[in-house]
């Protein structure tokens, strides 16, 4: 067989201007993506700000001063210092959110409560295979978080109430960006026909921002860019006009100074106008959730060089404007539009509107992440997962969430019919995902990066009681909109929770009813049962021992294929594994039982292949398994149920396999043309292309011949039907779950891997598990 050499490397020089124009393309696309939320606050943090809270405005201008220093401080240190440097780096694996901390956080403690990668005995076994634990001592938070359970079932409803926060920020910013740019119609139409028109344009415009999702996040970001880079040019300089027009001092109130004195003149009134301030910040936690999308030098060099200053410029100049105006005789005239030249309010209304759905873009994007993450690990029901791009993994479209956030989106925006309650709302959403991230962060420094557990507490105590200043001045809103997130993440919670419950619980039922090895090894190499030409794949969520609905099919019909493999496939706390470590192959029994185990593992931002491509690879992974096994071992070897990680090899490559249709021979047996027809294409010829280099014995040549032969006569796909239902004697609360989850079951998507399998070719068994 020829071999093809690998190509010549390209020159390091090259390479270099390659990633850097790359690079670049990245942080130019992120303006259109990450950063059009935050790129749009100006629009209503000043309104919001002041909305309602009753403070007077003085000649000396303490207050505007007061509100441009904690919009300009909370915007350097939460955004910049925060998120932009420090959160950014806390990537699992390239991305980001509240979700992948969790995941972060679960594959270094023995901290995992998710079936299929991450729990504790899996660590356990990694760590003892490695000996990772004995190269460093163990922190005492890492064994504290290890031995109390209920620490670990916190942990994760922690991360679950960040994760539908999102959910609900991703609601209410597109009402509150889209809305609060189309207001700017207050100044150019009379009083009592803008709130005619606002209403209606509001909602078409969310319609048209949601209808485009379908498009993705690469051509979305080429749209949207130019409009986010026009649209911080035009702010940043309305921005500098204002401050040379109207107040070219009010740099001054870039000192931390002028936060004390608003504070002490302003009291509740100034500690309550935090729940708008904080609005300056809206997008942060979208920016580290769409890391997946693109990378964080991209993101850094976007914001540090672009956003950043032009924002501080915005902000700048509408203070500037506003502390020349005291007298406002309605609350638009602390708004955007009023900063603005009169003869450019026109073509600037465009700008914000278009900006505005930009602005949403961000959160959308993030959402489609986070719940891709939380149903991939357990925590969410089966969704669409569309893939938008074929070089960005991160890049996709979720088409049930899509529509959901849109009828959510249209429902707040025509029940509030404001700003204020809509920035209340999102106010209270923002900050909560902010506490939360703070609070998982201090735990990545100490557990992961292994620092200092006192600089874990300076972050946790610094960042933190920023956040909880700001939550609480938010919490007190709960009546004039604040309790929209509360009740949209509650909702969320007790779906994902019942969710992740009836998984576990069903996980649980299949460990304890699994079938023992010597119950197969004592029914002999016939299993007791007619063996059929053709591969049987049985799915199965176990990854040692038999699975019940095995036993259940063959008690039933004693029949089955010559090659049975127990296939399955698990989504890993981790957002890619390389494809040299996807598949992991055992044999049960002795040889001539021909009875495989394959373990195939997937991260949670991997795209699992078509069913085609996918069985190519199974088979050519069993059939490079049964060549190297064949060099160890020449008597066989029965499966350790106990130990099952040492009996499994992982495959980097397996054997090629050719396949070719053929015209089928009149000899050709009736019973193959039978099974052919059902489970494979017509004529179909496999072979395995070993190397001449390779040493292949007879033993091991007839194995693969039957596998071959196996291969040729067709594939057929066993899927379990499972119905739970609480046991006689459960509480009423677990019956209500557990039905609860059957109805999430039965009307949400099923494995991957399942809707892609052949009906032809499919046959599932019906189980009832009383949990």
């Amino acid at each position: 067989m020829d071999l093809e050499g690998a190509g010549g490397a390209a020159a390091p020089g090259k390479r270099q201007r390659e990633s850097w124009r790359a690079t670049l393309l990245l942080a130019y696309q992120s303006l259109g993506v990450v950063y059009g939320d935050v790129a749009t606050s100006p629009l209503y943090v000043y309104k919001s700000a002041f909305a309602g809270n009753d403070i007077q405005h003085s000649a000396g201008n303490e207050e505007i001063y007061g509100v441009l220093s904690f919009v300009f401080w909370t915007l350097t240190l939460i955004t910049l210092f925060k998120y932009v440097l420090i959160v950014l780096r806390a990537d699992d694996g390239g991305e980001g959110g509240t979700f992948a901390l969790y995941s972060l956080i679960c594959r270094h403690v023995r901290a995992g409560l998710l079936p299929g990668g991450g729990t504790r005995d899996e660590l356990m076994e990694e760590e003892k295979a490695t000996g990772r634990r004995g190269e460093r001592p163990v922190p005492r938070v890492r064994a504290v978080l290890e031995k109390y359970k209920v620490l670990q079932r916190l942990l994760l409803l922690f991360a679950l109430l960040g994760t539908c926060m999102v959910i609900g920020d991703g609601v209410l910013t597109p009402a509150v960006s889209v809305f609060s740019a189309v207001s700017g119609l207050e100044l150019s139409t009379e009083k009592e026909h803008h709130k005619y028109i606002e209403l209606p344009v509001a909602c078409a415009i969310l319609i048209c921002l949601f209808a485009l999702q379908h498009y993705g996040t690469h051509k979305v970001g080429f749209l949207f860019a130019p409009i986010v880079c026009i649209w911080l040019l035009c702010i940043s300089a309305i921005g500098v006009y204002n401050i040379v027009r109207w107040n070219h001092h009010v740099y001054r109130a870039l000192s931390p100074y002028y936060m004390y004195q608003f504070l002490k003149k302003t009291q509740t009134g100034g500690w309550m106008s935090l729940g708008g301030i904080l609005l300056c910040v809206t997008g942060s936690e979208a920016m580290y959730a769409d890391l997946g999308h693109f990378s964080q030098s991209s993101i850094k060099i976007a914001f540090i060089s672009v956003v950043y200053p032009a924002l501080v410029l915005a902000y700048m100049g509408q203070a500037a404007y506003i502390s020349q105006h005291h007298n406002f005789e309605s609350s638009y005239q602390i708004g955007f539009y009023v900063s603005v030249p009169e003869t450019l309010r026109w073509p600037v209304l465009v700008i914000a509107i278009l900006a505005a759905v930009v602005g949403s873009q961000a959160i959308i994007t993030g959402t489609f992440s986070i719940i891709k993450q939380c149903s991939s690990l357990s925590c969410f029901p089966g969704v669409k997962i569309v893939h938008t791009s074929s070089t960005v993994h991160g890049q996709i479209y979720i088409p049930e969430i899509n529509w959901i956030l849109m009828i959510l989106c249209l429902a707040v925006t025509v029940g509030f019919r404001d700003t204020k309650h809509l920035a209340n709302a999102q106010g209270l959403a923002v900050i909560t995902v902010m506490l939360v991230t703070t609070c998982l962060m201090s735990l990545v420094i100490v557990l992961c990066w292994n620092k200092s557990i006192f600089l874990a507490l300076g972050f946790l105590l610094f960042f933190g009681t920023i956040e909880v200043l700001y939550f609480s001045a938010s919490l007190v809103k709960f009546h004039e909109g604040a309790w929209v997130p509360i009740t949209l993440s509650f909702v969320f919670m007790i779906v994902m929770s019942v969710w992740h419950y009836g998984t576990i619980k069903k996980y649980e039922f299949d460990v304890q009813n699994k079938v023992s090895v010597n119950w197969l090894l004592n029914l002999g190499p016939s299993l007791g049962i007619v063996r059929v030409r053709g591969i049987g794949l049985i799915h199965t969520e176990l990854m040692s021992g038999i699975p019940a609905i095995f036993s259940h099919f063959v008690t039933n019909l004693p029949a089955f294929h010559q090659v049975l493999v127990f296939l399955c496939v698990k989504s890993v706390p981790v957002p890619h594994v390389q494809p040299e470590e996807r598949f992991l192959v055992g044999r049960i029994g002795p040889k001539e039982y021909r009875l495989y185990r394959v373990i195939v593992r997937y991260g949670y931002r991997d795209v699992q292949k078509d069913d085609l491509e996918f069985e190519k690879e199974l088979v050519s992974s069993i059939a490079e398994f049964i060549r190297s096994s064949g060099e160890y071992d020449k008597n066989g070897f029965v499966e350790d149920t106990e130990k099952p990680s040492e009996r499994m090899s992982p495959i980097s490559s397996g054997i090629p396999l050719c396949e070719e249709d053929v015209e089928l021979d009149a000899s050709v047996s009736p019973q193959k043309e039978v099974n052919s027809h059902i489970t494979a294409p017509k004529g179909k010829k496999a072979r395995f292309v070993i190397p001449k280099s390779a040493q292949v014995d007879s033993e091991v040549r007839r194995e693969l011949q039957e596998l071959m032969d196996a291969r040729e006569a067709g594939m057929s796909f066993i899927l379990g039907h499972s119905y739970m239902k609480a046991k006689s004697g459960s509480s009423f609360i677990k019956r209500i779950v557990i039905f609860f989850y059957e109805f999430l079951r039965k009307n949400s998507r099923g494995p991957s891997y399942a809707a892609s399998i052949p009906h032809a070719s499919t046959l599932e068994v019906g189980m009832v598990y009383q949990v």
